[in-house]
């Protein structure tokens, strides 16, 4: 059978970049002497979640908002532990006071601690110490239908954690709370109990309580953005999973996604998301579980090699979409052309399909979204649509830093028509230059900001420069626990005298 020239190509341009996937070496930023455009890009992006905060009186972070727009109802709770990370940042980079930071902090703490949680459809948070998706700014209840959500629950913890171990000052009674309050609300975690799927090895994805209660079908398995919540499971103080949980149930789903491409493994998740999420809290650099030792690579450098292959792909362009190259790439879930027209996918003159909000990928790293996704003429099944999202760059730059950053200040300087793509906030969530159809005529860009798009990028480049929020986790005996109950060893997990450990209690 003949392969299609354009995908050829794409192939051509993988083999290409191998050189540079593997062979590069790493490089260490000098932290005092940062970037003065990705400083801009990082101050306005904290500024996002910290003028969110400000509208609602437990400090949850809406889900979307638009400038000028920024008192949204609709609030979500893995924004908000991507929020209680960023204002650890806004201290070290002097945006704002500790003092502010850690009251923010300790209100919304305090709120998760204390809110209502039990098993009926209205006025509750959550249910056996999750809670749910998407919540009422003011009540801080459930909003509308959404599910208890295990992964983002996890998202919001993982802030909480950070919180735990960033506020360490022993003599500050308000540092002392948070670190109090971070412990209660993980504690009261049931992770047994979101065992409910069938098999009973694997997380549910969440729960339902309409109908006497449900939980959802799909379990968590790998390899995806869910990494943390496991690590989560597995450390936890009571409710604990068993380390059998690790194998059994994560790891059991990895013979499905392996490539390998000149002898080499890679993981595959399309949307670069499942690349980012988990490592932003949990530094795999030089830690190996039983996977990666028998696959010669630490899941650190499987994001780096699926940051290169994103590149790659854009620079061989085989749907010819409009703009990609090596500085327009970034495949994730985002806004799309079809947000706007009530989300439904629409075709345009040329034959090219345009999506509304949807998990974006492509090639050879496979599609989460069959139902957004379609086989072109050379037999590759592709979710792309030509919308590139910054934060799919953003929230790489830990990964490879050598083509982010070029790629972040090319794209700051992209005008859709006289529309920019870069906004008070930082980057809008996404962008398209070869829509051309009414009422996008040139080119579309979503002016919305979508906290869980804006996490990435704050906060993996302070990873990037200082190590911040890696060497803070480090700290946590909880993550730590978690860890090594899923077969990690080596690297930073072999030095027991951690300075300033905060050591679980069981």
């Amino acid at each position: 059978m003949s392969i299609n020239p354009q995908i050829q190509r794409f192939r051509e341009n993988v083999n290409k970049f191998q050189g540079i996937i593997f062979l590069r070496e790493n490089i260490s930023p000098d932290a005092s002497n940062r970037d003065p455009i990705i400083e801009d890009i990082q101050k306005r992006t904290f500024q996002w979640f910290w003028e969110s905060g400000q509208n609602s009186p437990h400090g949850l972070i809406p889900d979307r908002n638009s400038e000028g727009h920024l008192d949204q109802d609709f609030t979500s709770i893995a924004a908000t532990g991507f929020a209680l990370t960023a204002y650890a940042v806004g201290v070290e980079r002097g945006y704002i006071a500790r003092h502010e930071a850690a009251e923010r902090t300790y209100n919304t703490l305090h709120f998760f601690a204390t809110a209502p949680q039990g098993d009926g459809t209205s006025g509750f948070t959550g249910y056996n110490g999750f809670f749910y998706h998407f919540l009422h700014k003011d009540s801080g209840t459930r909003y509308n239908t959404c599910e208890l959500s295990s992964i983002d629950t996890a998202l919001l913890l993982a802030g909480a954690l950070f919180a735990q171990a960033y506020y360490s000052n022993p003599s500050d009674p308000l540092e002392k709370a948070i670190r109090n309050l971070s412990g209660q609300i993980y504690s009261k975690v049931n992770w047994s109990w979101m065992r409910g799927g069938a098999d009973k090895k694997t997380i549910a994805m969440g729960w339902l309580p309409e109908s006497g209660g449900s939980f959802v079908s799909a379990p968590w398995l790998g390899y995806n953005e869910a990494m943390i919540l496991y690590i989560l499971a597995l450390g936890a103080p009571t409710f604990s999973l068993p380390p059998s949980a690790w194998k059994e149930g994560w790891t059991s789903n990895y013979y499905r996604q392996i490539c390998s491409y000149q002898d080499k493994t890679l993981l595959r998740f399309a949307p670069m998301f499942g690349h980012q999420y988990s490592h932003i809290w949990l530094d795999f650099k030089g830690i190996q579980d039983d996977w990666n030792k028998e696959n010669g690579l630490d899941y650190f450098e499987n994001s780096c090699r699926a940051t290169y292959h994103q590149q790659a792909y854009a620079v061989a362009n085989p749907l010819g979409f409009k703009g990609y190259g090596e500085n327009v790439w970034g495949l994730t879930a985002c806004d799309g052309p079809a947000n706007d027209s009530g989300g439904e996918p629409y075709w345009d003159a040329q034959g090219k399909r345009y999506f509304g909000y949807t998990a974006r990928g492509a090639g050879r790293l496979g599609v989460i979204n069959p139902a957004d996704a379609y086989t072109d003429a050379g037999g590759t099944i592709v979710s792309d649509d030509g919308t590139i999202a910054p934060t799919a760059a953003g929230g790489s730059i830990a990964f490879a830093p050598d083509i982010v950053i070029p790629t972040l200040k090319h794209m700051k300087n992209i005008n859709v028509g006289n529309r920019p793509v870069y906004g008070k906030y930082g980057f809008f969530d996404a962008f398209n230059l070869t829509v051309n159809k009414s009422p996008y005529v040139n080119g579309w860009v979503g002016y919305q900001y979508i906290g869980i798009d804006q996490g990435p990028i704050v906060l993996m480049i302070e990873n990037y420069y200082s190590r911040l929020i890696w060497d803070t986790m480090k700290k946590s005996g909880y993550i730590r626990d978690g860890l090594k109950r899923a077969g990690f060893t080596g690297g930073w997990l072999n030095d027991n005298g951690y300075d300033g450990l905060v050591e679980p209690v069981r």
